[in-house]
């Protein structure tokens, strides 16, 4: 059972012809087996949460497993926090949750637990991708997500600008942790976020209700860039957020 949710840019409603690019975090310092293999473990983390055990918690053998990897000598140490973080919030332990932004009018934005690459994004490179949710009611992304729902944005920095590609879309699953409600969706164009020049921009939003979400995007991007379409396969990566 594939479950996900979350991702949204830094790029606020905006007017159709405005470009703005969100802010990037810091690309991982781990190569691309690495990131990898953590792909390859998203449809486990995701499955667990999805169907916990009779005592409503996730797989102890998954989080014993992913105890092991986090504590392996030889894990990057960016990588070694990534896995922390996810532990803390399957296990409900506090530490692993998103830090909520606060004050009047503050944006409720919650990155992805970290960047991701689109092999072949670019012509003779990879992309390095952000991924973003934002919890209603607020205005971004446009049209913005009500009160109960989150907004999904996922940018491949450095391409042209988003075309849809429904045969081969990028996909977001999540699961209400807190609720067991989980649905799985597509992100398209974003008619109003960076459609000039790029980067391409891919958004979506979800009805997921409020409490711990937690999500993945995966799938192809596909964008017109340096006057070609190119569709390429991402690196899934997980988000959690607080709705």
């Amino acid at each position: 059972m594939t479950a996900v949710a979350i991702a949204a840019c830094a790029a606020l409603a905006l007017p159709a012809t405005a470009s703005a690019e969100p802010t990037a975090p810091p690309a991982p310092k781990i190569d691309d087996a690495t990131l990898q293999s953590l792909g390859a473990f998203v449809p486990a983390i995701i499955g667990s949460a999805a169907t916990p055990g009779p005592d409503g918690k996730v797989n102890a053998d998954l989080v014993a497993n992913a105890k092991t990897l986090a504590a392996d000598s030889g894990l990057p140490p960016d990588l070694a926090e990534i896995w922390n973080k996810v532990i803390s919030f399957l296990e409900g332990t506090g530490g692993g949750g998103p830090a909520i932004p606060t004050g009047d009018g503050a944006p409720i934005i919650q990155q992805f637990l970290y960047p991701t690459l689109g092999q072949g994004c670019i012509p003779g490179g990879n992309s390095v991708g952000t991924a973003l949710a934002t919890a209603g009611p607020q205005k971004a992304p446009a049209p913005g997500p009500g009160k109960g729902e989150a907004g999904f944005v996922y940018t491949s920095l450095g391409t042209g600008p988003a075309l849809n590609n429904n045969a081969a879309p990028l996909t977001v699953a999540w699961i209400n942790v807190d609720t067991g409600k989980s649905g799985q969706q597509s992100l398209q164009r974003n008619e109003k976020i960076n459609v000039a020049e790029g980067p391409g921009t891919f958004t979506t939003i979800a009805k997921t209700g409020q409490g711990r979400v937690i999500s993945a995007i995966y799938g192809n991007v596909t964008t017109k860039t340096e006057g070609k379409t190119v569709s390429c396969t991402i690196i899934p990566t997980v988000g959690l957020a607080v709705v």
